[in-house]
């Protein structure tokens, strides 16, 4: 029995060695939606650890208005 709806598991971005800080709003756009909402974890294959680091990343970038909060 073949397993059709079953697809590769995602691997983690920043445990293979990507950096992200809230400087860089470039990178950080690729955990954002368009509507600037944080993208989650089944969506970009982060693990647990690092999709709570994005998340501080991408709240600080707000902050200082790097980012937008929506758009």
């Amino acid at each position: 029995m073949a397993d059709f709806n079953r697809s590769k598991k995602k691997v983690c971005m920043m445990c293979t060695g990507q950096t992200v800080d809230y400087k860089d709003s470039e990178t950080l756009r690729k955990y954002t939606n368009e509507k600037g909402k944080i993208v989650p974890r089944r969506v970009t294959g982060n693990c647990a650890l690092h999709q709570r680091y994005i998340s501080k990343q991408v709240k600080r970038a707000r902050a200082i208005a790097l980012m937008p909060y929506s758009n």
